[in-house]
């Protein structure tokens, strides 16, 4: 709970000093002597009624600046533990200390105005009073030392996620009274202090690197390295995932008809671990797709399928020919070969934001988008830069596919996105079988290669020509 600003705090007590420092200037204009020995009864008794109305405006006089002055040191105290803490102070522990400052000086104001007046004959006449009101106000008594214990244990602060009996939520504000929830359905609830006292509490503290684990299975034929490796790295850059703590894939159980895995990750904001789970899962079913890895499945239930006729992208190669034909570096290749290449290309299906290849990373195949788009990021004083939008039909990485040079930009997914995938093999098959394939292929590339350059006048590489590129290619495939 947000408490009000100071100047806010001090505005009424400000008011009553004005007030009460006007009210006792006037009374002194107007103070009559004091009178002498011998006078009268009424006269005696007027000048004690006027000295005791003086004292008594000095004294609230002074109050109401001994208020300004609690109230601006609360501030102040208590703004130097947040810049040495990093969080706000308990309010519970705000009050306590505001209301011993204030009945300290008030004692102080009154007793030095009024030296007759008793506090042990205000705190004995009071006793039984006391205990009349301890015996009715039990539960709120009950509250305000449950809540003192627990500011003085600090077993959780706010902005924490907790669980208390059947409630979870983050900690909103504690007073002397009660602990507020904010649920993740996003109820207020208020849970006494009494009845955390009294129950087991589960603390989930924001400033802790707090994990998760989301649980999933694998068909036994699937590769437990390669399910590991998918897995790992597409949750790695999930949002909300620390990214300088590697996440963790595991086996947890071989089960009647599936490997069971566990994935543990930490969060840096628990508060959205639901929102977090899911995309989670949604990483792990995209990455699966694009690594040919399959979700299990209980044995029991039987599946007649047809053999597959389609290639690993799960597409007939008809249409993957003619999409690899709109490539203009893939225009040197007769139908036959396009059709060869289509068969060979792997299928890859990203989920908005994943990132499909890095700059700077080693590869050896090139990507087509056959659905979706993607875009092109540079490194730009720190931070990535979106630099072009790639569409259907246009295709990236074709110099790590040829030559073996780093990749160049980082590319992500803007989009569910697929991509077909060239490798290495398939073009070395080529390339095999038909070796006047190697030149035709070298001039294209070059070409492609001056055009980018015209479009990139910050590009200060070495310009290649058409024998250059093609002894990188004949050297990356093996050819001499």
């Amino acid at each position: 709970m947000k408490r009000p600003e100071l100047k806010k705090q001090i505005a009424l007590p400000l008011l009553a000093a004005v007030v009460f420092g006007l009210i006792f200037y006037f009374l002194s204009q107007f103070a009559m002597p004091k009178p002498p020995a011998d006078a009268t009864n009424e006269l005696q008794m007027s000048f004690v009624a006027q000295e005791w109305t003086r004292n008594l405006i000095s004294a609230l006089f002074f109050i109401s600046l001994a208020l300004i002055a609690v109230r601006a040191l609360n501030e102040f105290i208590f703004f130097v533990f947040r810049k040495r803490k990093g969080y706000e102070a308990p309010s519970l522990m705000r009050d306590i200390f505001s209301l011993v400052a204030y009945v300290t000086s008030v004692a102080l104001i009154l007793k030095y105005f009024f030296p007759q007046f008793s506090f042990g004959a205000l705190l004995s006449g009071s006793a039984l009073l006391g205990i009349i009101l301890g015996l009715a106000l039990q539960d709120t008594l009950g509250n305000l030392f449950a809540g003192i214990s627990l500011h003085a244990d600090k077993p959780f602060q706010v902005g924490d996620v907790i669980t208390v009996g059947k409630w979870t939520g983050v900690v909103e504000s504690i007073t002397w009274r009660a602990v507020k929830l904010r649920t993740f359905q996003n109820h207020a609830i208020l849970v006494s202090n009494s009845s955390i006292a009294k129950e087991s509490i589960e603390v989930c503290s924001r400033d802790n690197a707090n994990a998760r684990i989301v649980f999933f299975g694998a068909l036994y034929s699937d590769s437990p390295v390669k399910v590991i490796h998918a897995v790992r790295e597409a949750v790695r850059e999930c949002d909300n995932v620390l990214r300088y703590m590697t996440p963790i894939v595991r086996i947890r159980n071989l089960g009647e008809s599936s490997v069971e895995y566990e994935v543990k990750y930490w969060l840096s904001d628990y508060a959205r671990y639901n929102d977090t789970d899911a995309l989670v899962r949604q990483r792990v079913w995209y990455a699966f797709r694009r690594n040919g890895l399959t979700f299990a499945f209980p044995t029991r239930t039987v599946h007649v399928e047809q053999p597959a006729s389609h290639n690993g992208a799960g597409h007939d190669t008809e249409t993957l020919a003619e999409r690899l034909s709109a490539v203009d570096i893939f225009s040197p290749l007769s139908s036959d070969e396009l059709n060869a290449l289509a068969t060979d290309a792997a299928g890859r299906i990203f989920a908005p934001g994943e990132t499909i290849i890095r700059a700077g990373d080693r590869g050896s195949s090139m990507f087509v988008v056959h659905r979706g788009s993607v875009d092109v990021r540079v490194d730009n004083n720190g931070q990535r830069m979106t630099i072009k939008t790639l569409h259907e039909g246009a295709f990236f990485g074709e110099m790590a596919l040829f030559t073996g040079e780093p990749r160049t930009a980082y590319v992500v997914a803007a989009e569910e996105t697929e991509v077909l995938e060239i490798g290495h093999e398939a073009m070395k098959h080529l390339f095999d079988t038909n070796p006047d394939l190697v030149e035709s292929l070298s001039h294209t590339i070059n070409e492609r290669r001056v055009q980018l350059a015209a479009n990139s006048p910050a590009d200060s590489g070495e310009e290649d020509t058409p024998d250059r590129v093609l002894d990188k290619i004949k050297r990356f495939f093996r050819l001499d």
